[in-house]
């Protein structure tokens, strides 16, 4: 108690006593803060940030590698995947178009897997009857049409593989680990090694599928337009035109950078705890054989 001016004792509420000391109530309230602040950007967002950053510096300096000269496309995808990783719910979105693309490309090649079997199955028939009436039953197109259909069902459903995690992992390791854990293994991989690697595939094949499908050495396409007549052809029996297929390897690079994205984009949300948009799929229990 405390004296007034006239002398008179005045009384004080005394503060209510709690069990708890007073930093036991004020962490939870930081911590639940400082959990909001990191939920509100997506990793990716860092990365694309550090990758602009990282440009801007070799763009300023001058070098000769891509880092230092990008296009104003490659800016503007760069611009706005970091604008996008800002909103958690637009990203999420994105993956989700990305992810129907690999769920489209990969029925499809389940349908092409029956079309590898069939002409498969013609070319032994055909092997072994042309043995019995001696004449060549188009055996040679046959291994080529063969070939190039095994090539395109590979290509057009590289990218369903790995939406549904089939690569080889050593289970009886990475079962044990938690999903968090699980999603930075995959994101610093992904990132700093997947990425590049079908980036700088991408730009390799990109003027090899064109020499495909005709485009002169010196980037002229032949005039006309019977472009078929310019398709590079095998150099066996039959000469089926090859272009396409070449061309093909291309494409298949790109759906897998695309379901790529997807799966740094999935692998991010559980890293900042947000596994309800990342749509995680429990995976069947290993087996061990002992």
């Amino acid at each position: 108690m405390s004296e007034s001016q006239h002398g008179a004792p005045v009384e004080r509420p005394e503060p209510e006593a709690s069990d708890a000391p007073m930093g036991d109530q004020i962490e939870p309230i930081r911590i639940e803060r400082d959990v909001a602040l990191w939920c509100r950007i997506h990793p990716l967002g860092v990365v694309v940030a550090a990758l602009m950053l990282v440009s801007a510096i070799a763009t300023v300096v001058g070098v000769d590698y891509l880092i230092g000269n990008l296009a104003w496309w490659h800016w503007l995808c760069l611009v706005a995947l970091f604008a996008l990783s800002l909103r958690l719910t637009a990203i999420h979105a994105l993956r989700v178009r990305l992810e129907k693309i690999t769920a489209f490309t990969g029925g499809l090649a389940k349908y092409l897997g029956w079309l590898v079997f069939l002409v498969s199955f013609f070319n032994v028939v055909t092997r072994y009857t042309g043995r019995y009436i001696e004449t060549d039953i188009i055996i040679g197109e046959m291994m080529s049409f063969a070939w190039m259909t095994f090539a395109f069902m590979f290509l057009i459903g590289l990218n369903y593989g790995v939406r549904d995690g089939i690569n080889p992992r050593i289970d009886f390791w990475w079962h044990a680990f938690s999903n968090r854990r699980k999603a930075w293994l995959d994101f610093i991989m992904h990132v700093f090694f997947f990425m590049p690697f079908v980036i700088v595939a991408i730009r390799l094949l990109w003027d090899y599928s064109r020499k495909g499908l005709g485009m002169k050495f010196s980037g002229e396409w032949p005039a006309g337009w019977r472009v078929w007549n310019s398709w590079e052809t095998a150099w066996d029996a039959g000469s089926l035109p090859i272009g396409p297929i070449k061309f093909f390897t291309f494409v298949g690079v790109v759906l897998l950078g695309l379901q790529l994205l997807a799966e740094i984009i999935k692998t991010g949300f559980v890293i900042i705890g947000r596994e309800d948009l990342a749509d995680l799929q429990e995976a069947d229990e290993f087996q061990r054989i002992e």
